[in-house]
């Protein structure tokens, strides 16, 4: 319970915009595999489309259940309220399961850049260098959330400047060149035909770019730590798009006058494009860029995934312990701490890999909540929504059907694609999705002995009260 006089304070739309750039975005770090899968130009026209079909359907969801739902745990309180606590709770796992995968990435990218300078830490296998950082990083951000949802929202601002400022530049000095031979560069980069239709990477590219675009809705489950969430929520989804889609598009356009041919991109080769057209002294600003680009959108991370053992917790369904809050910062730190514990135990599990099940798991949570978003509709129209999509039902369905199909596409052309542990990440991502009933049923069989022994007239489990929640 917060003290009186010593409640933290909330998130505004600045802070809450740059978490959401970093839950979703970071900067184009992570574009480098879409380059030499497509080509500048396929590259260009992906960045410019899959934000229309599969983050603007996301981000407007998240604006109008985010602004009528305002709750801890977001998108778990809005499955949860329009299916029942069975579906809330499978929500709930998906999410922490693709959080696993999710928040080993951030580190492996820190560790990749942090490379470009010492190669002798490129590598995240545990017990090596590299490991050591990528779990020194944890920890740092673990101490920075417990500090409160504020200072991350505050330090995301501050992070976000200053990791875009390298590809500023580096969009100065293209246009700088062109008089210089970087139009004649630019103009074959683009000309240039793309790989052949079919091949791993240009499969890849697809999956790259889904996960590069994906995330909005983890802002949500901050809710009710932001400031005036029902005008606060929707005005941040939608300036936050445009946002991310010019960060991506610009600094793609402006690597095509660097000369780099698309096949040689590789991970961290934006270093490579911004030496071309800036010398080694821009290079080193985008190795620090790429740096902070891992830490901020680890630590925003932190944040969202750990409000949902919170909401959980609050719910009975894991230790209540989890749902203590610091009464100073309003930090849930045993949640926090826990939560980073089980991510340091997944790194060395390698980028491409993380990343493809990251995107399957997260795809099955993100149709639920559009499952929830027309239930919702129709089971309680006059829920009040201080943002709405147009179009009614209908205009619901439209919305969220590209989305939808562009993830079934993804998983049928990726369904090959190899994984760890001998299995394909759809064959892994099928196995995780089991333990979602599983721990449901372990969840009713723990409340049966507390259930026979209640008294009459015992006030019900808040498992039992989801239609109650504020």
């Amino acid at each position: 319970m917060q003290q009186a006089g010593t409640a933290p304070r909330p998130l505004g739309l600045l802070s809450l915009c740059a978490a959401t750039f970093f839950v979703v975005s970071g900067g184009p770090y992570g574009l480098e595999e879409i380059i030499a899968g497509h080509g500048y130009a396929r590259t260009l026209g992906l960045l410019l489309i899959v934000p229309l079909v599969w983050s603007l359907p996301v981000a407007l969801m998240v604006g109008e259940l985010g602004g009528a739902l305002p709750q801890e745990g977001g998108y778990y309180a809005w499955v949860r309220r329009a299916l029942g606590p069975f579906w809330g709770f499978q929500q709930a796992f998906l999410m922490l399961a693709t959080s696993l995968f999710d928040m080993a990435i951030y580190p492996t990218l820190f560790v990749t850049y942090l490379g470009r300078l010492w190669p002798e830490v490129a590598s995240t296998a545990p017990g090596q260098p590299g490991w050591w950082i990528g779990v020194s990083l944890i920890a740092v951000c673990t101490l920075w959330n417990i500090r409160g949802s504020r200072a991350v929202g505050v330090g995301a601002t501050a992070l976000g400047g200053l990791l875009l400022l390298p590809f500023v530049l580096l969009a100065v000095l293209a246009l700088v060149s062109l008089p210089q031979g970087g139009l004649a560069r630019a103009a074959a980069a683009l000309s240039a035909p793309p790989p052949a239709e079919g091949s791993p990477a240009w499969v890849g590219g697809i999956i790259l770019c889904m996960w590069n675009y994906m995330g909005w809705d983890n802002a949500s489950t901050v809710a009710s730590e932001v400031h005036d969430p029902q005008r606060t929520y929707p005005r941040a989804m939608l300036l936050t798009v445009l946002v991310v889609a010019a960060c991506y598009a610009l600094p793609v356009l402006a690597a095509s006058a660097s000369g780099m041919p698309a096949e040689a991109w590789t991970a961290g080769s934006w270093v490579e494009a911004a030496q071309r057209l800036g010398g080694p002294p821009l290079g080193l600003l985008v190795v620090l860029g790429g740096m902070l680009c891992s830490l901020g959108m680890f630590n925003v991370l932190v944040m969202s995934y750990s409000r949902l053992p919170v909401a959980l917790a609050e719910d009975g369904m894991l230790p209540r312990a989890l749902a203590v809050r610091d009464p100073r910062t309003g930090a849930p730190t045993l949640a926090i701490v826990a939560s980073a514990a089980l991510y340091a135990a997944c790194l060395g599990l390698g980028l491409r890999r993380l990343i493809e099940l990251d995107v399957m798991l997260y795809g099955v949570g993100l149709v639920l909540e559009f499952v929830a978003l027309g239930v919702l509709r129709v089971r309680e129209p006059a829920l009040p929504r201080p943002f709405r999509i147009p179009g009614g039902l209908p205009g619901v369905l439209v919305l969220s059907t590209p989305p939808i199909l562009l993830l079934g596409a993804a998983l049928w052309t990726g369904r090959h694609e190899a994984g760890p542990f001998g299995l394909s990440a759809l064959e892994l991502s099928g196995l995780i999705l089991l333990g979602g009933p599983a721990g449901y049923l372990l969840y009713l069989l723990a409340r049966l002995p507390r259930t026979r022994h209640e008294p009459p007239g015992a006030p019900p489990h808040l498992s039992d009260m989801e239609a109650t929640r504020p």
